[in-house]
């Protein structure tokens, strides 16, 4: 996972791996029968400690953008983990149960449907994997990036120094431009998504569910780097 997150999944072999460990690297194949395999388990040991911020409000709307901040912030965590999302499917149930039951359970417990916690959860997923996608491979973007005021300035001269006439709409908006993968962006996006999504019929129960006999959720901390989850 190490490697995966600082390095990208191009530098993971087989032989770096048993190198970092300091195995032979026959030791490796006795529980791995190649690089894909230990994808799979990179991608399970994530999404398996997968946890979901409680929201301040119990409100579907607050719940389900709590959902997706801690998501989101797994994601801006371990990089890696966006790319082996986009590539595979897990069948793993310690993935399976952190990352997709307990999620849906929440969701159920906040006053969805059965049909509406589907959809929040698979909106949100393909919402916060699409965006994390984008805003990856653009430093300027998060918050928290290392000399992002910066990085930011030095983008906006880049699309203000693009020659007139061909670029006029870019040149004359590179300021707002340059916040298109930022985090500001990725919440604005987020808003009106859920927005959305509440408003339809058959999404939301007339009453949250309740838990009788339901584990409940271990919920602890917020996720790094991004606005309070209770915000709605």
């Amino acid at each position: 996972m190490r490697i995966c997150d600082r390095d990208g999944i191009d530098a993971l072999t087989i032989r770096r791996l048993a190198s970092d460990l300091d195995i032979g690297t026959m030791t490796l194949y006795g529980y791995f029968r190649g690089k894909e395999d230990i994808l799979d388990g990179v991608a399970d040991h994530v999404l398996g400690r997968l946890e979901i911020s409680p929201a301040r409000e119990r409100t579907p709307t607050a719940v389900a953008h709590a959902v997706a901040l801690s998501i989101f912030a797994m994601m801006r965590e371990h990089p890696s983990v966006v790319y082996l999302l986009s590539s595979r499917s897990t069948m793993s149930k310690q993935s399976l149960k952190a990352a997709m039951d307990a999620v849906l359970g929440i969701l159920r417990e906040a006053g969805f449907t059965d049909e509406g916690a589907v959809r929040a959860y698979a909106l949100i997923m393909t919402y916060c994997l699409g965006f994390a996608s984008y805003q990856l491979p653009r430093p300027w973007g998060p918050d928290d990036a290392e000399d992002v005021e910066e990085r930011r300035r030095q983008q906006r001269h880049f699309y203000s120094s693009l020659p007139l006439p061909d670029f006029n709409n870019m040149v004359e908006l590179s300021e707002l431009i340059t916040t298109m993968p930022s985090d500001d962006q990725f919440e604005f996006g987020l808003d009106c998504a859920i927005a959305g999504l509440v408003t339809r019929p058959g999404i939301l129960s007339s009453e949250p569910a309740r838990s009788a006999g339901r584990e409940r959720r271990d919920m602890r901390g917020q996720p790094p780097g991004l606005r309070d989850a209770s915000a709605s």
